[in-house]
């Protein structure tokens, strides 16, 4: 990953930044499956440290028993990468 030149991330940025990676995320998962065959979404961003960041988003998607043919997994991977890009771009748009 590169290093995006930043100054100090406040804490409403910090929290802006969680939102808007959970929102990709969500919407990735809802636009592969519809919400009605979807039992429970847990997203979890953390953001730590100053200089430089680190970024865990942790992903647990529980779909009804007429998905179980569906890759939860690759759904999974698939929306933290969303929730990676938000981030990224959000990061990007601080440093302009």
């Amino acid at each position: 990953m590169e290093e995006i030149g930043i100054a100090t991330l406040t804490p409403e940025q910090i929290e802006n930044m969680c939102d808007i990676a959970e929102k990709a995320a969500r919407k990735h998962i809802l636009f592969k499956v519809p919400l009605h065959r979807i039992y429970d979404i847990d997203i979890t961003i953390d953001i730590k440290g100053l200089k430089p960041i680190t970024v865990n988003v942790d992903l647990k998607i529980t779909l009804s028993p007429l998905m179980n043919d569906y890759d939860v997994q690759k759904l999974a991977n698939e929306a933290n990468k969303k929730a990676f890009l938000a981030i990224e771009k959000d990061l990007n748009e601080l440093t302009c």
